[in-house]
């Protein structure tokens, strides 16, 4: 299922508080984005327990229950884990990943909040999860009848969300501060192939290792653990970020003229990290129109040619990545200052070409 409108971790507690506690809902997610701590948050919030059933473990039997007689009769006797005297949040974890029998017993429980005999206690609130198809996460069709059944939600990962977040849940300041610089780095598509990918969930696990190594981890286990979490680019790019911390080789030092591009072939990484950096910063601070722009917008646009010629001279290719197009093919910086690019670094513009 594809999202049309997303919800952000923030606004996601607002909509359930108006829509969960009226109508089943399905939240649609990447792997990884915090549907599940989410919903716990949420029950948590009603004062409701959270008793969650995953989707992948079930047979159809764990739901309805088995047959017991009662004055001679037979009817069936839901799970203890369900059938509860108190008002509670369901919450069926990876639904759409389940078998067809397993989501064909749900029906009634989501829809009349009932299983046989029994009927969830008035309060209680019923959730669902999943991931898209798309996302290469194991997932299966849900039958109609079962969509019709539910108010769906997407959820979409907000750098902004997860920043505030972290800085008041112990996240390791390296991760906290390079994501303030690269939110885009916050979470990548799941790949097609079996590698590690970013997401909200791996930079909280690449935070716990690194606390757990201490300050003193060396690089080499740095970009181990990295790349054991992360997208491949991001993780270069993060190793790069650490080194640029621990040796005080910051972009503001090189704007400033304090210290130079690096050069040494074992500092290339460091060399990619500082020229996307700067290219953030151009995007970021030189005015759309020259002739308004303030003394400080001269200089940097000023500034910045110089840094270009010196950095063709390391590696053209980085130059080159500061001012690429976007992704759609337009121009990331201001024309103005292209066109001043173009005339005094024309070899740099004619690769660009």
């Amino acid at each position: 299922m594809q999202a049309t409108i997303t919800v952000t971790p923030a606004q996601l507690p607002e909509v359930l508080l108006h829509v969960a506690v009226v109508r089943p809902v399905f939240l649609w997610g990447a792997p990884g984005i915090g549907k599940s701590s989410l919903v716990r948050e949420f029950a948590a919030s009603l004062g409701l327990e959270c008793v969650t059933l995953l989707g992948t473990q079930l047979a159809p039997e764990d739901l309805i229950g088995v047959p017991e007689l009662v004055g001679g009769r037979s009817r069936f006797a839901p799970p203890e884990s369900i059938a509860r005297d108190e008002p509670y949040c369901l919450f069926l974890d990876e639904l759409n990943a389940s078998a067809p029998e397993v989501q064909k017993a749900f029906y009634s429980l989501i829809l009349d909040r009932r299983i046989g005999t029994y009927e969830l206690p008035a309060g209680s609130v019923v959730i669902g999860a999943g991931n898209r198809a798309t996302d290469n996460a194991l997932a299966r069709p849900m039958a109609s009848a079962l969509i019709n059944r539910l108010v769906h939600l997407h959820l979409r990962a907000s750098a902004d969300d997860w920043l505030k977040w972290a800085a008041a849940n112990g996240i390791h300041p390296w991760i906290v501060d390079y994501l303030v610089q690269r939110p885009d780095h916050l979470w990548s598509p799941p790949p097609k192939t079996e590698e590690p990918f970013s997401s909200p969930r791996a930079w909280h696990m690449l935070s716990d290792v690194l606390t757990s190594y201490g300050d003193d981890v060396p690089d080499e286990t740095i970009a181990m653990l990295a790349f054991g979490t992360l997208t491949g680019t991001h993780a270069s790019a993060f190793r790069a970020y650490v080194k640029t911390v621990r040796h005080a080789y910051d972009l503001d030092a090189v704007l400033k003229g304090a210290a130079p591009w690096p050069r040494r072939p074992e500092e290339r990484d460091l060399l990619y990290f500082l020229a996307e950096a700067f290219r953030a910063r151009l995007i970021k601070e030189l005015p759309a129109d020259k002739r308004g722009a303030s003394s400080r917008g001269r200089d940097l646009g000023f500034r910045a040619k110089t840094l270009l010629v010196e950095l063709a001279e390391i590696s053209l290719e980085c130059a080159q990545l500061v001012i690429a197009n976007d992704a759609d093919g337009a121009p990331a910086l201001p024309t103005w200052f292209l066109v001043e690019v173009g005339r005094d670094v024309p070899r740099l513009m004619a690769a660009r070409s």
